[in-house]
């Protein structure tokens, strides 16, 4: 009970600064810390997140972070997403979902890394452009 207590309030915190899904630390704090299967570790995620996901909408929407049309649009087409998914996803074994899951992980690290590291050489150039005029770093 406790390891599902840090999980949840750990998802919940990281959801909320970073603007992730849920599902990003409940799926593998669940199969790792709960001994949940992968089909109830994602099925357990989908229906905790739904709380999550209210509660961050509601907060963000006060601070006018929502652009509701294209919130409403996602929100329906996600429904349809998750039935589809849901399907695809006991139709498969657990094993082909933990390693499609880690893939999945692995390329949104890529993505973060590869969009973060070309703004930090971006801006170290930026830097060395107004501390020596020239641009040139010399």
């Amino acid at each position: 009970m406790i390891g599902i207590i840090v999980i949840g309030l750990a998802a919940g915190v990281i959801a909320g600064l970073l603007g992730v899904g849920g599902g990003v630390l409940f799926v593998p704090g669940l199969v790792i810390f709960i001994g949940l299967t992968q089909h109830q570790a994602e099925a357990t995620s989908l229906l905790a997140i739904v709380p999550v996901a209210l509660v961050g909408a509601v907060l963000q929407d006060r601070y006018g972070n929502v652009r509701r049309g294209d919130a409403l649009l996602v929100g329906l087409l996600s429904v349809a997403g998750a039935a589809g998914g849901v399907a695809l996803a006991n139709a498969l074994s657990g094993k082909v979902l933990q390693v499609g899951f880690a893939l999945f992980m692995l390329f949104v690290a890529a993505q973060l890394v590869r969009r973060n590291v070309g703004r930090a050489s971006g801006e170290a150039d930026a830097v060395d452009a107004g501390t020596h005029g020239t641009g040139t770093g010399t």
